[in-house]
């Protein structure tokens, strides 16, 4: 996900740059979204491994 953030900045700098305002208005619109989104995923991920869900599951079996 984080490939495809990046993906569309590079995209929206290259519009940008060429004076695509408006595609560089849209790839810039969901690099934003993807990268919160890559954020939000990340930190959940964190916290469940601070947590050990996963040690949870192998104590259990």
């Amino acid at each position: 996900m984080l490939k495809y953030a990046i993906i569309f900045a590079i995209i929206s700098l290259l519009a940008g740059a060429l004076g695509f305002t408006g595609v560089a208005a849209g790839a810039a619109g969901i690099a934003k979204l993807l990268f919160i989104v890559f954020l939000v995923l990340a930190v959940i991920f964190v916290v469940l491994a601070v947590l050990g869900v996963g040690a949870a599951r192998k104590a259990l079996k």
